[in-house]
Protein backbone atom coordinates (compact mmCIF):
# COMPACT_ATOMS: atom_id res chain seq x y z
CA UNK A 1 0.00 0.00 0.00
CA UNK A 2 2.92 2.61 0.62
CA UNK A 3 4.24 2.75 -3.24
CA UNK A 4 0.03 3.37 -4.30
CA UNK A 5 0.60 5.90 -1.54
CA UNK A 6 3.41 7.33 -2.65
CA UNK A 7 2.18 7.34 -5.93
CA UNK A 8 -1.13 8.86 -5.08
CA UNK A 9 1.04 11.82 -4.26
CA UNK A 10 3.80 11.91 -6.90
CA UNK A 11 2.80 9.76 -9.63
CA UNK A 12 5.11 10.44 -12.86
CA UNK A 13 3.71 10.47 -16.39
CA UNK A 14 5.77 9.46 -19.86
CA UNK A 15 3.91 10.91 -22.33
CA UNK A 16 4.79 8.73 -25.89
CA UNK A 17 5.85 9.87 -29.53
CA UNK A 18 5.71 7.75 -32.92
CA UNK A 19 7.09 4.29 -30.81
CA UNK A 20 9.55 3.45 -32.46
CA UNK A 21 10.63 6.21 -34.79
CA UNK A 22 12.74 7.95 -31.87
CA UNK A 23 15.92 8.57 -34.58
CA UNK A 24 14.04 10.17 -36.34
CA UNK A 25 12.45 12.68 -34.51
CA UNK A 26 14.38 15.42 -35.74
CA UNK A 27 12.89 14.90 -38.97
CA UNK A 28 9.42 14.78 -37.63
CA UNK A 29 9.43 17.90 -35.65
CA UNK A 30 9.95 19.85 -38.79
CA UNK A 31 6.49 19.97 -40.45
CA UNK A 32 5.21 19.96 -36.37
CA UNK A 33 6.60 22.86 -36.10
CA UNK A 34 5.28 24.69 -39.64
CA UNK A 35 2.80 23.24 -38.53
CA UNK A 36 2.73 25.08 -35.31
CA UNK A 37 4.20 28.49 -36.42
CA UNK A 38 1.60 28.58 -39.41
CA UNK A 39 -1.37 28.16 -36.53
CA UNK A 40 -0.08 30.76 -34.55
CA UNK A 41 0.84 33.14 -37.23
CA UNK A 42 -2.70 32.75 -39.21
CA UNK A 43 -4.45 33.36 -36.18
CA UNK A 44 -2.49 36.29 -34.75
CA UNK A 45 -3.03 38.04 -38.57
CA UNK A 46 -7.13 36.97 -38.12
CA UNK A 47 -7.06 38.62 -34.72
CA UNK A 48 -4.98 41.80 -36.34
CA UNK A 49 -7.01 42.17 -39.20
CA UNK A 50 -10.66 42.03 -37.35
CA UNK A 51 -8.60 45.14 -34.91
CA UNK A 52 -7.03 47.27 -37.15
CA UNK A 53 -10.12 46.81 -39.60
CA UNK A 54 -13.88 48.92 -38.40
CA UNK A 55 -15.81 48.00 -40.79
CA UNK A 56 -14.82 44.50 -39.95
CA UNK A 57 -16.65 44.95 -35.84
CA UNK A 58 -19.28 43.26 -36.69
CA UNK A 59 -20.72 40.40 -35.02
CA UNK A 60 -19.55 37.39 -37.44
CA UNK A 61 -15.88 38.42 -36.95
CA UNK A 62 -16.53 38.89 -33.52
CA UNK A 63 -17.10 35.00 -33.60
CA UNK A 64 -14.50 34.52 -35.72
CA UNK A 65 -11.90 36.31 -33.29
CA UNK A 66 -13.46 34.02 -30.30
CA UNK A 67 -12.47 31.44 -32.96
CA UNK A 68 -9.14 32.36 -33.61
CA UNK A 69 -8.41 32.79 -30.07
CA UNK A 70 -9.61 29.76 -28.85
CA UNK A 71 -7.12 27.78 -31.58
CA UNK A 72 -4.57 29.81 -29.75
CA UNK A 73 -4.59 28.67 -26.68
CA UNK A 74 -5.20 24.67 -27.76
CA UNK A 75 -2.18 25.55 -30.13
CA UNK A 76 0.13 27.25 -27.24
CA UNK A 77 -1.50 24.72 -24.84
CA UNK A 78 -0.12 21.20 -26.66
CA UNK A 79 3.17 23.05 -28.02
CA UNK A 80 5.61 22.94 -25.15
CA UNK A 81 5.02 18.92 -24.43
CA UNK A 82 5.09 18.34 -27.66
CA UNK A 83 8.13 19.62 -28.85
CA UNK A 84 9.93 18.27 -25.16
CA UNK A 85 9.09 15.26 -26.82
CA UNK A 86 9.91 15.57 -30.06
CA UNK A 87 13.37 17.97 -29.96
CA UNK A 88 14.76 16.89 -26.06
CA UNK A 89 13.12 13.23 -26.23
CA UNK A 90 12.11 14.37 -22.87
CA UNK A 91 9.21 12.45 -21.56
CA UNK A 92 8.43 12.92 -18.28
CA UNK A 93 6.07 15.22 -16.77
CA UNK A 94 4.51 15.27 -13.50
CA UNK A 95 0.98 15.02 -12.28
CA UNK A 96 0.06 18.55 -11.50
CA UNK A 97 1.79 19.68 -15.25
CA UNK A 98 -0.50 16.79 -16.73
CA UNK A 99 -3.72 17.03 -15.01
CA UNK A 100 -3.07 21.34 -15.91
CA UNK A 101 -2.79 20.99 -19.91
CA UNK A 102 -5.27 18.46 -19.87
CA UNK A 103 -7.72 20.67 -18.55
CA UNK A 104 -6.68 23.68 -20.90
CA UNK A 105 -6.84 21.00 -23.80
CA UNK A 106 -10.79 19.97 -22.75
CA UNK A 107 -11.68 23.84 -22.15
CA UNK A 108 -10.12 24.90 -25.10
CA UNK A 109 -11.99 22.28 -27.57
CA UNK A 110 -14.99 22.86 -25.72
CA UNK A 111 -15.31 26.70 -26.07
CA UNK A 112 -14.02 25.52 -29.88
CA UNK A 113 -16.99 23.53 -30.34
CA UNK A 114 -19.59 25.91 -29.05
CA UNK A 115 -17.88 28.95 -30.41
CA UNK A 116 -18.91 26.85 -33.68
CA UNK A 117 -22.72 26.48 -32.21
CA UNK A 118 -22.43 30.66 -31.84
CA UNK A 119 -21.49 31.23 -35.34
CA UNK A 120 -24.00 29.08 -36.61
CA UNK A 121 -26.43 31.00 -34.92
CA UNK A 122 -25.07 34.07 -36.42
CA UNK A 123 -25.44 32.93 -39.78
CA UNK A 124 -28.89 31.73 -39.04
CA UNK A 125 -29.52 35.30 -37.89
CA UNK A 126 -28.22 36.97 -40.84
CA UNK A 127 -29.91 35.41 -42.90
CA UNK A 128 -33.39 35.10 -41.84
CA UNK A 129 -33.46 38.74 -40.22
CA UNK A 130 -30.93 40.79 -42.19
CA UNK A 131 -32.66 44.26 -41.34
CA UNK A 132 -32.58 42.77 -37.72
CA UNK A 133 -28.78 41.33 -37.79
CA UNK A 134 -27.39 44.21 -35.99
CA UNK A 135 -30.09 45.01 -33.30
CA UNK A 136 -30.32 41.01 -32.47
CA UNK A 137 -26.75 40.51 -32.13
CA UNK A 138 -25.58 43.61 -29.85
CA UNK A 139 -22.16 43.80 -28.60
CA UNK A 140 -23.86 43.19 -25.17
CA UNK A 141 -25.13 39.89 -26.13
CA UNK A 142 -21.98 38.80 -28.18
CA UNK A 143 -20.17 39.51 -24.97
CA UNK A 144 -22.65 37.46 -23.19
CA UNK A 145 -22.30 34.87 -25.18
CA UNK A 146 -18.65 34.43 -24.61
CA UNK A 147 -18.83 34.68 -21.22
CA UNK A 148 -21.58 31.78 -20.94
CA UNK A 149 -18.85 29.65 -23.53
CA UNK A 150 -16.35 30.15 -21.54
CA UNK A 151 -18.27 29.57 -18.14
CA UNK A 152 -19.42 26.28 -19.33
CA UNK A 153 -16.31 25.18 -20.33
CA UNK A 154 -14.33 25.98 -17.22
CA UNK A 155 -17.27 24.82 -14.98
CA UNK A 156 -17.73 21.00 -16.67
CA UNK A 157 -14.03 20.52 -17.10
CA UNK A 158 -13.32 21.06 -13.35
CA UNK A 159 -14.53 18.45 -11.55
CA UNK A 160 -13.12 16.16 -14.02
CA UNK A 161 -9.22 16.92 -12.75
CA UNK A 162 -10.77 17.22 -9.35
CA UNK A 163 -12.02 13.44 -9.97
CA UNK A 164 -8.73 12.21 -11.81
CA UNK A 165 -6.55 13.79 -8.75
CA UNK A 166 -8.37 11.66 -6.04
CA UNK A 167 -7.54 8.18 -7.70
CA UNK A 168 -4.48 6.52 -7.33
CA UNK A 169 -1.78 5.94 -10.15
CA UNK A 170 1.44 3.84 -10.58
CA UNK A 171 4.70 5.09 -9.72
CA UNK A 172 5.62 5.36 -13.26
CA UNK A 173 3.16 6.07 -15.84
CA UNK A 174 3.07 5.48 -19.70
CA UNK A 175 0.96 7.49 -21.92
CA UNK A 176 -0.52 7.14 -25.42
CA UNK A 177 0.40 10.51 -26.88
CA UNK A 178 2.40 13.63 -26.07
CA UNK A 179 0.07 15.44 -24.49
CA UNK A 180 -2.08 14.70 -21.80
CA UNK A 181 -5.89 13.57 -22.38
CA UNK A 182 -8.53 12.41 -19.76
CA UNK A 183 -9.00 9.20 -21.20
CA UNK A 184 -5.73 8.59 -21.58
CA UNK A 185 -5.36 9.60 -17.77
CA UNK A 186 -7.88 7.27 -16.63
CA UNK A 187 -6.71 4.20 -18.49
CA UNK A 188 -3.17 4.59 -16.21
CA UNK A 189 -5.34 4.34 -12.68
CA UNK A 190 -5.76 1.20 -10.54
CA UNK A 191 -8.29 2.49 -8.26
CA UNK A 192 -11.72 2.35 -9.14
CA UNK A 193 -12.26 4.91 -12.20
CA UNK A 194 -16.34 4.44 -12.45
CA UNK A 195 -16.91 7.76 -11.71
CA UNK A 196 -14.51 9.56 -13.69
CA UNK A 197 -15.39 7.77 -16.70
CA UNK A 198 -18.90 8.15 -16.21
CA UNK A 199 -18.23 12.03 -15.62
CA UNK A 200 -15.99 12.09 -19.33
CA UNK A 201 -18.99 10.79 -20.84
CA UNK A 202 -21.31 13.36 -19.18
CA UNK A 203 -19.20 16.06 -20.32
CA UNK A 204 -18.92 15.01 -23.73
CA UNK A 205 -22.44 14.60 -24.05
CA UNK A 206 -23.13 18.00 -22.61
CA UNK A 207 -20.75 20.00 -24.40
CA UNK A 208 -19.64 18.25 -27.98
CA UNK A 209 -23.00 16.26 -28.37
CA UNK A 210 -25.21 18.70 -27.52
CA UNK A 211 -23.55 21.10 -29.73
CA UNK A 212 -23.32 19.23 -32.79
CA UNK A 213 -26.82 18.20 -32.54
CA UNK A 214 -27.93 21.78 -32.11
CA UNK A 215 -25.23 22.65 -35.23
CA UNK A 216 -27.49 20.28 -37.17
CA UNK A 217 -30.39 21.91 -36.43
CA UNK A 218 -29.17 25.28 -36.80
CA UNK A 219 -27.97 24.14 -40.08
CA UNK A 220 -32.26 22.60 -41.26
CA UNK A 221 -32.98 25.83 -40.34
CA UNK A 222 -30.93 28.07 -42.45
CA UNK A 223 -32.06 25.61 -45.05
CA UNK A 224 -35.15 26.07 -44.72
CA UNK A 225 -34.82 29.61 -44.55
CA UNK A 226 -32.77 29.77 -47.93
CA UNK A 227 -35.36 27.76 -49.56
CA UNK A 228 -37.32 30.27 -48.76
CA UNK A 229 -35.62 32.42 -51.19
CA UNK A 230 -37.52 33.58 -54.34
CA UNK A 231 -34.72 34.40 -56.10
CA UNK A 232 -31.69 31.86 -57.20
CA UNK A 233 -29.29 34.28 -56.85
CA UNK A 234 -29.88 35.31 -53.74
CA UNK A 235 -30.07 31.61 -52.27
CA UNK A 236 -27.12 31.04 -53.61
CA UNK A 237 -25.73 34.13 -52.35
CA UNK A 238 -26.97 32.97 -48.54
CA UNK A 239 -25.14 29.76 -48.70
CA UNK A 240 -21.62 31.34 -49.76
CA UNK A 241 -21.56 33.15 -46.26
CA UNK A 242 -22.03 29.39 -44.62
CA UNK A 243 -19.09 27.74 -46.51
CA UNK A 244 -16.36 29.24 -44.66
CA UNK A 245 -18.38 28.13 -41.32
CA UNK A 246 -19.11 24.77 -42.60
CA UNK A 247 -15.40 24.17 -43.23
CA UNK A 248 -14.57 25.07 -39.90
CA UNK A 249 -17.24 22.82 -38.73
CA UNK A 250 -16.02 19.54 -40.67
CA UNK A 251 -12.04 20.12 -40.13
CA UNK A 252 -12.79 20.18 -36.17
CA UNK A 253 -15.64 17.25 -35.74
CA UNK A 254 -14.27 14.98 -37.99
CA UNK A 255 -10.58 14.24 -36.68
CA UNK A 256 -12.39 14.31 -32.84
CA UNK A 257 -14.73 11.43 -34.69
CA UNK A 258 -12.04 9.26 -36.14
CA UNK A 259 -9.90 9.61 -32.99
CA UNK A 260 -13.02 8.14 -30.99
CA UNK A 261 -13.17 5.01 -34.06
CA UNK A 262 -9.59 4.59 -33.91
CA UNK A 263 -9.47 4.29 -30.12
CA UNK A 264 -13.01 2.27 -30.29
CA UNK A 265 -12.48 -0.03 -32.68
CA UNK A 266 -8.73 0.47 -34.10
CA UNK A 267 -7.09 -1.84 -30.93
CA UNK A 268 -4.80 -3.72 -33.52
CA UNK A 269 -3.77 -0.47 -35.09
CA UNK A 270 -0.42 0.61 -35.22
CA UNK A 271 -0.04 2.88 -31.75
CA UNK A 272 2.01 5.28 -34.79
CA UNK A 273 -2.00 5.72 -35.87
CA UNK A 274 -3.38 6.38 -32.45
CA UNK A 275 -0.94 9.18 -32.34
CA UNK A 276 -1.24 10.49 -35.29
CA UNK A 277 -4.89 10.67 -35.34
CA UNK A 278 -4.22 12.68 -32.01
CA UNK A 279 -2.50 15.13 -33.49
CA UNK A 280 -4.57 15.51 -36.48
CA UNK A 281 -7.55 16.28 -34.02
CA UNK A 282 -5.21 18.71 -31.93
CA UNK A 283 -3.12 20.39 -34.45
CA UNK A 284 -5.70 20.85 -37.83
CA UNK A 285 -8.56 22.82 -36.57
CA UNK A 286 -5.85 25.52 -35.70
CA UNK A 287 -3.77 25.43 -38.99
CA UNK A 288 -7.04 25.13 -41.12
CA UNK A 289 -9.35 27.47 -39.31
CA UNK A 290 -7.53 30.90 -40.74
CA UNK A 291 -6.95 29.40 -43.98
CA UNK A 292 -10.18 28.72 -44.51
CA UNK A 293 -11.50 31.94 -43.03
CA UNK A 294 -8.65 33.77 -45.05
CA UNK A 295 -9.14 32.06 -48.51
CA UNK A 296 -13.03 31.83 -49.07
CA UNK A 297 -14.03 35.58 -46.19
CA UNK A 298 -13.76 38.25 -49.08
CA UNK A 299 -13.50 40.72 -46.76
CA UNK A 300 -10.90 38.85 -44.91
CA UNK A 301 -9.08 38.33 -48.12
CA UNK A 302 -9.04 41.68 -49.70
CA UNK A 303 -8.02 43.08 -46.31
CA UNK A 304 -4.99 40.93 -46.20
CA UNK A 305 -4.04 41.65 -49.85
CA UNK A 306 -4.62 45.42 -48.88
CA UNK A 307 -2.21 45.15 -45.70
CA UNK A 308 0.71 43.10 -47.97
CA UNK A 309 0.06 45.14 -50.72
CA UNK A 310 0.98 48.09 -48.53
CA UNK A 311 3.72 46.41 -47.04
CA UNK A 312 5.76 46.48 -50.44
CA UNK A 313 5.23 49.58 -51.10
Amino acid sequence: MSVFNNSALYPCFLLTGFSGLESRYGLISLPILLVYATSIAGNITILYIIRTESSLHQPMYYFLSMLALTDLGLSTTTLPTMFRVFWFHAREIPFNACLVQMYFIHVFSIIESAVLLAMAFDRFVAIREPLRYAAILTNSVIIGIGLAITGRAVALVFPASFLLKRLQYRAVNVLSYPFCLHQDLIKTTVSNRRVSSIYGLMVVICSMGLDSVLLLLSYLLILGTVLSIASKAERVKALNTCISHICAVLTFYAPMIGLSMIRRYGQNASPIIHVLMANVYLLVPPLMNPIVYSVKTKQIRDRLIKKFKKHQV
